[in-house]
C-alpha cells in the first residue's frame, strides 16, 4: 500500500510516498481504507525534530493522526462496525501514520462518520474536534454567558473552538489575521480582532482563554478574570522547558495530551450532524504533495485545516 513517510528528521522535503506491507486487523481492531487524512498543526515541528526532547517519536515514521474512510475488515471481538461502514477517528495516542491507504486501529478510537459530511471534509475534524471538545466541556467547563478568548482562531483548532464556544453559549472573541476576521465571525465569533494590531494590553478580561498559538502565555494569562482559566493547546517548540515550568507554576493554566474515548468521538459526530459544528478546510492536497501541505503550514495564513486525499471516492 502507499503511505506518506519520512526516514529522517528534517524540512518538508523529507516527506515521500512509500510502498509498505498492508496491515491487518488484529483483535478488537478495525482495518480502514482511508479516504483522507487531516494535517495536524504540530506535525511540522515533530517532523523537523523540534520536539525530540519531549516525544519518543523517531523516524522512520508516517504522518497524520486522524482519518476518515470505510471499514475494510474487522478483527475478532469487534461488534459495533462492519465492512463498508463510513467511519472517522484517530491513531493510538501519540502515534502517527493515518496518511496511508490502509490503517488498522483499535475500535475504541473510531466512530461512525457524520451522515451530513463527506469523508474528505470529515477528515479535518477528529483530532481538533475532540481536543477542543475535551478542553471546553471537561477541562475548563465553559458555561453559557462566559467570555471566551480564542487565540489562533483561524487555525484548525481555533475554527473548532469558535464554533463550539458559540454553541455552548459563550461570547467568543477571536484573535486571527486581518484577512480571516470576517470568516471567523461567520463561524460564530461575537468579536474578531487582528492579532497583529491588538496585543494583550488592548484586550478585556476573559473567563476562559483557549490558546492555540503557544507563545507569550504569561501576557495572555494576565487577561484572566478572577476564577478564570487558560487552556494551552499549543506549545512553543523553542521554549519547551520554560513553557512547562510556567504551566506548572500557575494552577489556572492547564494543558493536556488529547486521547479521546469512543464516546467522545461519537459526541463529535453528533455535534456535526446537529449543525453545531462543521469542518473547515483550507486546501486538499494529493498524497504526492504532502510536503507542500507541510510547507504551507509552516508559512502560516492557513484557514482551518489542510487535508490530504489518500484514496478516490467510492462510487
Amino acid at each position: 500500500m502507499r503511505a506518506v513517510r519520512y526516514d529522517t528528521f528534517g524540512p518538508a522535503d523529507v516527506l515521500h510516498v512509500a510502498d509498505l506491507p498492508e496491515p491487518r486487523a488484529g483483535r478488537s481492531e478495525v482495518l480502514v481504507r482511508v479516504r483522507a487524512a487531516g494535517v495536524g498543526g504540530g506535525e511540522t515541528a515533530i517532523r523537523a525534530g523540534r520536539l525530540r526532547r519531549v516525544m519518543r517519536h523517531r523516524p522512520p515514521a508516517g504522518i497524520g493522526n486522524e482519518f476518515a474512510g470505510h471499514v475494510e475488515t474487522v478483527g475478532d471481538g469487534v461488534r459495533h462496525f462492519r465492512a463498508g461502514d463510513a467511519v472517522w477517528g484517530l491513531m493510538p495516542h501519540l502515534t502517527f501514520g493515518s496518511t496511508a491507504e490502509l490503517v488498522a486501529v483499535p475500535q475504541k478510537l473510531r466512530a461512525l462518520a457524520p451522515a451530513n459530511a463527506g469523508l474528505l471534509e470529515a477528515a479535518a475534524l477528529p483530532s481538533a474536534g475532540t481536543t477542543v471538545l475535551t478542553a471546553l466541556t471537561e477541562t475548563v467547563r465553559l458555561r453559557q454567558g462566559q467570555r471566551l478568548l480564542v487565540r489562533g482562531a483561524a487555525g484548525g483548532v481555533g475554527c473548532v473552538a469558535v464554533q463550539l464556544g458559540r454553541a455552548l453559549g459563550a461570547h467568543v472573541t477571536a484573535l486571527a489575521g486581518a484577512r480571516h476576521l470576517d470568516r471567523v465571525r461567520e463561524l460564530g465569533a461575537g468579536t474578531a480582532v487582528d492579532y497583529r494590531t491588538a496585543g494583550p494590553g488592548t484586550l478585556d478580561s476573559f473567563d476562559v482563554i483557549l490558546d492555540a498559538v503557544g507563545t507569550d502565555l504569561p501576557a495572555y494569562r494576565r487577561l484572566l478574570a478572577p476564577g478564570g482559566r487558560m487552556v494551552a493547546l499549543a506549545l512553543d517548540p523553542d521554549a519547551l522547558v520554560r513553557t512547562f515550568v510556567f504551566i506548572a507554576r500557575h494552577r489556572n493554566v492547564v494543558t493536556f495530551s488529547n486521547n479521546p474515548s469512543a464516546e467522545r468521538i461519537a459526541e463529535l459526530t453528533r455535534l456535526v450532524e446537529s449543525g453545531a459544528l462543521r469542518p473547515v478546510i483550507d486546501t486538499v492536497f494529493p498524497m504526492d504533495r504532502a510536503a507542500d501541505a507541510h510547507r504551507s503550514l509552516e508559512a502560516g495564513g492557513v484557514f482551518g485545516k489542510h487535508v490530504i486525499e489518500v484514496s478516490p471516492e467510492r462510487r
